[in-house]
């Protein structure tokens, strides 16, 4: 260790009338977030600039207490340092702070009790403008023995908020009039309520289909309106799939949504309109919004197609990137995954992902940049690929993972929303019309976005298909 990475206190014997210490800090965006979290205090005047703006501070501003936290640091950290304990902290907040404002903190001693060893800081803190915002009196039992510490890093805080997140997607879809939408046997609770929240969000106009007087008594049960609602009794779930896919097929709704039954019997009544085809195999593609990931990140197909072979595999993709596309990437980068970065004869997928790549050198694949085998390391990490020396334009920057198989995809996508805190929505794609295809552990908000992902797909298949009048 060099001596710059040690700190020493000051010692109560040490301290005279008069000495002081200051520290510099301009305030960030994050550094309100994270107080926010670290806190509980979620006041919207510190984070929401919409409501802040037409608040009495007319802007989002710093939590007073932040202020206090930088004395709390000046004294425990550099003077007395070490062994410091706080007593009391009289504070008077004069002047809000702003993001990108810069403090200066100043921690004077103006008062020595000897036999408690005590000793009082006159505090100020200043911004750039010279401008004081924040004054007060802070009581300490200074330490009485001298100490030389490793100086410590603070915790790494990762900030996360999926709200925000949640707001900017739903951002893509305004201006665009709700879809016509067909809502698969909601018999449930998630199923019904998610459809409601969609249509409240303005993403579709709902259209009910299964046995009416058990999506009531769902409704009831939980206080959910039906009024105003489009229900179309029918007996079952089956019989629910193959209206649904009637109304897809003759133009009467432009999305389907997935409620309370299986998969394969929604998917199979699709199947089973010629007019819903389109030549294409259908595949479903999860959109996440990871915490550790600079972008919004595809997976496909980990829903929909169990061992997909190369002639599939070249659908799944093309699916993937033209929806990519939709979303505003102009070329997506696609990683095609598998266990390792180099071809291996024995391992099926690495061959796969070669042929694919050059499949796209020559055109089969249209409108993005591939690059595969990679491995999920240096798929999405670039010192990941550089110490591997791969030389690649996808990784580290992808945009679609393309995984081997079903099962690879399912358990990929559960463990970023489980264990790395990702939300996450999904759609079926390769049909005529988009299909919400949601799980039954979804929430709210990975319905609804579900729900936005289907608008945004419906509204670019307007022109290859017959408008509802």
């Amino acid at each position: 260790m060099t001596e710059t990475e040690f700190i020493e206190n000051v010692t109560f014997q040490e301290i005279t009338l008069g000495q002081s210490a200051r520290l510099l800090r301009t305030l960030t965006l994050e550094d309100i977030q994270a107080f926010a979290a670290v806190s509980g205090d979620t006041n919207p005047s510190h984070l929401d600039d919409e409501f802040a703006q037409d608040s009495p501070l007319q802007g989002v501003v710093a939590h007073g207490m932040w202020g206090g936290a930088l004395i709390s640091g000046l004294l425990g950290n550099q003077f007395p340092g070490a062994g410091t304990v706080y007593l009391d902290q009289m504070l008077q907040f004069v002047k809000p702070v702003r993001v990108g404002d810069t403090l200066v903190v100043t921690a004077t001693a103006t008062k020595l009790v000897a036999a408690l060893t005590r000793v009082e800081f006159d505090c100020t803190v200043v911004n750039q403008r010279g401008e004081v915002v924040l004054r007060g009196v802070a009581g300490v039992r200074a330490p009485t023995e001298k100490r030389r510490t490793a100086k410590l890093a603070a915790p790494r805080i990762q900030l996360f908020d999926p709200e925000a997140r949640f707001k900017d997607l739903l951002s893509k879809g305004d201006g665009l009039e709700p879809v016509r939408c067909a809502v698969v046997h909601p018999c449930d609770r998630e199923s019904l309520s998610g459809a409601l929240d969609s249509a409240r969000y303005g993403l579709i106009t709902p259209v009910l289909i299964g046995p009416e007087l058990r999506i009531r008594h769902v409704a009831e049960e939980n206080e959910l309106d039906l009024r105003g609602i489009e229900l179309i009794n029918v007996a079952h779930s089956h019989e629910a799939a193959e209206r649904a896919a009637a109304l897809a097929a003759s133009g009467d709704v432009e999305v389907l949504m997935k409620g309370s039954l299986h998969t394969d019997e929604l998917i199979l009544a699709v199947l089973k309109q010629p007019a819903l085809r389109t030549g294409r195999r259908m595949s479903h593609v999860f959109r996440f919004d990871v915490p550790l990931y600079p972008k919004p990140l595809l997976i496909t197909d980990a829903a929909l197609n169990i061992h997909p072979t190369l002639k599939e595999k070249v659908d799944i993709i093309q699916n993937a990137i033209d929806f990519a596309r939709i979303l505003g990437v102009a070329v997506p980068k696609v990683a095609i995954l598998s266990a390792v970065e180099t071809v291996n004869p024995d391992i099926p997928s690495t061959l796969d992902a070669a042929a694919l790549c050059k499949m796209a050198d020559r055109g089969q694949i249209k409108g993005g940049i591939l690059d595969g085998p990679l491995a999920f390391d240096n798929a999405i990490s670039r010192s990941a690929a550089r110490i591997k020396s791969i030389v690649s334009a996808v990784s580290g920057d992808a945009d679609i993972l393309a995984v081997p198989d079903l099962e690879s995809g399912n358990m990929l996508a559960k463990q970023l929303e489980y264990l790395a805190g990702a939300s996450g929505s999904g759609l079926v794609l390769g049909a005529r019309v988009p299909i919400a295809l949601t799980s039954r552990a979804d929430g709210p908000m990975n319905r609804v976005a579900s729900a936005l992902l289907a608008k945004l797909a419906a509204h670019n298949a307007r022109s290859d298909r017959p408008r509802h009048s």
